[in-house]
């Protein structure tokens, strides 16, 4: 299953959640990305029935292995993006804005070279 970039973004911010308090809700969803709790429900019923994530009986989300490597994937290159833009002068915010857009539609070969171009500086 191909998620669209709204999948891809929940996937993302389940990443985030998990790593800052271990424990994530769809409330905890709502509350961080600011969208309504049905529009949440909604997403998190096509991301469990993709194979994506995992809801216990108490309403806990994880993330499948496959959901974490997608998660993973597109929260990489919303930093590694993020760093470039930077680095190129952009300020913080509109940096990490505009990767949040870009993240999803990059192709891997230009991501690859962009990592490259980061870690060049080092």
């Amino acid at each position: 299953m191909v998620l669209q970039e709204s999948g891809e973004m929940y996937l993302e911010t389940i990443l985030i959640l998990s790593r800052k308090t271990g424990d994530v809700r769809s409330i905890d969803i709502c509350e961080y990305m600011g969208y309504s709790k049905p529009s949440v429900s909604r997403a998190v019923g096509i991301l469990k029935n993709g194979g994506f994530i995992t809801v216990d009986k108490s309403g806990y989300i994880s993330l499948t292995d496959e959901g974490k490597e997608l998660a993973e994937k597109i929260y990489e290159r919303h930093n590694v993006i993020t760093a470039v833009l930077a680095k190129l002068g952009v300020d913080a915010e509109t940096a990490s804005e505009d990767a949040c857009k870009m993240e999803h539609v990059i192709s891997d070969k230009t991501f690859e070279a962009l990592k490259k171009y980061l870690d060049s500086d080092k």
